[in-house]
């Protein structure tokens, strides 16, 4: 049976816990811990980052999280916690997801990054 954006949302925000900014900002520069920005570049030019995130467009982080990737970024580590955002937490919540199948276990959704920078939140500019 075929799934809808609705349901595959649902099992995505289901399977993936949410953080909030307060969380998130203390989690910023830690070693363990790599940010994930899924928007498109031109998302990412417009409004910033968090800092030191990894900008990857949703599209592209299966080829840059699978270790058997010509693609492969190093910085996406399994062994860290990934949190990801991107406009309003659809496209993290179904990254994570895919995440979470290739064995990324320690995934948060920090959702839309309109609230991580209402909630005062640092801004990294390119």
């Amino acid at each position: 049976m075929a799934l809808t954006v609705q349901q595959m949302l649902a099992e995505a925000e289901a399977a993936v816990p949410r953080i909030s900014p307060e969380e998130a900002k203390s989690l910023v520069g830690r070693q363990d811990v790599v940010f994930l920005d899924v928007r498109e570049p031109a998302e990412v030019e417009a409004s910033g980052k968090v800092p030191g995130a990894l900008a990857i467009p949703r599209g592209l982080v299966e080829f840059r999280a699978d270790p058997a990737s010509p693609a492969r970024d190093p910085k996406l580590d399994p062994a860290k916690t990934v949190v990801a955002y991107c406009a309003s937490g659809g496209r993290s919540a179904l990254v994570l997801k895919t995440l979470k199948d290739m064995g990324y276990d320690k995934v948060r959704n920090l959702g839309g990054f309109k609230g991580w920078a209402d909630a005062g939140g640092e801004i990294e500019k390119g």
